[in-house]
């Protein structure tokens, strides 16, 4: 049965997030990648499993989570017993030109959302490879909203790995007990949010509960 893929939408406080175009040279790549991947979850090759069923997935269908966001997501909150190879990392290059670029992104996107300035790791799934060297284990894939996952799953097939599964939606569709063992200082849902909107997530979620008791 054909799975039509959707777009997924972070969570109730999407709108704490500005639209923001990646760069020109990144929107090709990004678009080849997501194109692919949605053809292998609509060809069967690649399944789409929601965070309700993913702990199912995990115990009995004998899928490892493989945590693809950055460190600093991670940080916040993470699945125990996950694998952790990121898929992007913070860009490093000090050069004039990508200084100025990571000045125009802190301005414009990384002070609301607290993101870094980041590149595609080039050595993804070589990595991948050293922690799971058997290409017919089942990984069963996740970022934070679906999206950056989707990319992962498709590099991952293109490099060998034939059993996989995607986080459908992400962590930030996650509910309180879809795991059963988190761990880190945030909800799993909440771990993509960060910077000013980190704060106003604060507010909204103080001000949710004090009208609950009123």
């Amino acid at each position: 049965m054909a799975f039509h893929l959707k777009h997924h939408h972070t969570s109730t406080f999407k709108h704490l997030r500005p639209a923001t175009p990646p760069p020109r040279g990144r929107i090709r790549v990004h678009a080849a990648l997501g194109g692919r991947a949605q053809e292998l979850i609509q060809s069967g090759a690649v399944t789409p499993i929601p965070p309700k069923d993913a702990a199912a997935a995990l115990e009995s269908r004998g899928y490892t989570l493989l945590d693809i966001r950055p460190e600093w997501e991670r940080s916040k909150a993470r699945v125990s017993g996950s694998m952790h190879v990121p898929l992007f990392v913070e860009d490093k290059d000090n050069s004039p030109v990508t200084l100025l670029k990571k000045w125009v992104h802190f301005g414009y996107i990384g002070l609301w959302t607290g993101q870094l300035f980041t590149m595609i790791n080039p050595s993804f799934v070589q990595e991948v490879e050293e922690v799971v060297p058997d290409k017919d284990s089942k990984l069963l894939v996740a970022c934070g909203e679906g999206l950056r996952s989707l990319m992962a799953v498709a590099k991952l097939h293109n490099g060998g790995y034939k059993n996989l599964g995607w986080l459908a939606g992400g962590f930030a569709r996650a509910t309180d007990g879809d795991f059963p063992a988190v761990e880190g200082s945030e909800k799993l849902e909440y771990a993509t949010i960060g910077g000013a909107s980190y704060y106003f997530l604060k507010l909204l979620l103080l001000l949710q509960a004090v009208g609950k008791k009123n």
